[in-house]
């Protein structure tokens, strides 16, 4: 059983799409496509997919992953491109590697966010980033399946600035940037809570919705605070191993992609 690791984008008005809608979509393309999946065992069968880490609805993303098991060995490229000419415009499967190793999961330990703030001037959106990284704990609370929960939003960042694309001249729109790094822990921080959390330092509040849009996803590089591409461990194993007669390298370990 071959393995392919694809990653996927959520752009435009399909950035309201919710996980299921998209497991739909995905579904009907692998059909479309022919591809030949494996499925589980039991009374009703699935095509065995595996979903990591999917970005809240109504989030934009450049970084989302998932992986398939294919019952017959297909190059991962041709693949992709096949898919995604059955997908919907503005969810593109950008990427595909074979899955060569394990622990892919694992790997996917931060993200990186985009949040342009609409009616935030620069200067306003730097003082409260200042203070927001001063703190020792910034504690939010949110509505979780278990209730309402209390959490330190400041513990899980690992980087938050002011970019430089932001505009407060007088006659433009006036927009503040932020570029935000934020550690995958439990409970998960998401950029919600880091704008909830800016609020609460500084009483941050910006008059429209936040556009939010996840950049990377992958390791964290501590020592700089860049987020890692995680496909790479698999393209370096699969330059190393050899190829077998059939011209297709050895499977990834099952349940590398995690749920």
């Amino acid at each position: 059983m071959q393995r392919v690791r694809l990653r996927y984008t959520k752009r435009g008005r399909l950035r309201f799409t919710s996980h299921r809608d998209f497991q739909r979509a995905f579904e009907r393309a692998l059909r479309r496509s022919e591809v030949p999946m494996a499925y589980s065992a039991g009374f009703t069968p699935h095509p065995r997919v595996s979903y990591a880490n999917a970005a809240p609805t109504g989030t934009a993303s450049e970084a989302e992953y998932l992986e398939i098991a294919l019952a017959a060995p297909r190059d991962p490229e041709p693949l992709r491109e096949r898919l995604d000419e059955s997908m919907p415009d503005g969810l593109d499967i950008v990427e595909a590697v074979p899955a060569v190793t394990g622990d892919f999961a694992e790997r996917l330990a931060a993200s990186e966010w985009r949040l342009r703030m609409d009616g935030v001037a620069p200067d306003e959106a730097r003082r409260a980033v200042e203070a927001f990284l001063a703190a020792e704990e910034v504690v939010v609370r949110r509505q979780t399946k278990k209730g309402m929960r209390d959490f330190d939003a400041r513990g899980a960042v690992a980087a938050l600035r002011v970019e430089p694309g932001g505009s407060d001249r007088p006659g433009s729109v006036t927009c503040a940037i932020l570029r935000l790094v934020v550690r995958h822990l439990t409970p998960a921080v998401r950029p919600d809570d880091v704008l909830s959390g800016l609020r609460a330092v500084a009483d941050l509040a910006p008059p429209v919705p936040v556009a939010v849009t996840r950049l990377a996803q992958g390791p964290l590089d501590e020592e700089t605070a860049t987020v890692l591409d995680p496909f790479a461990p698999d393209r370096d194993a699969a330059r190393a191993v050899p190829a077998t007669a059939g011209g297709q390298r050895p499977a990834a370990a099952p349940g590398a992609a995690g749920q």
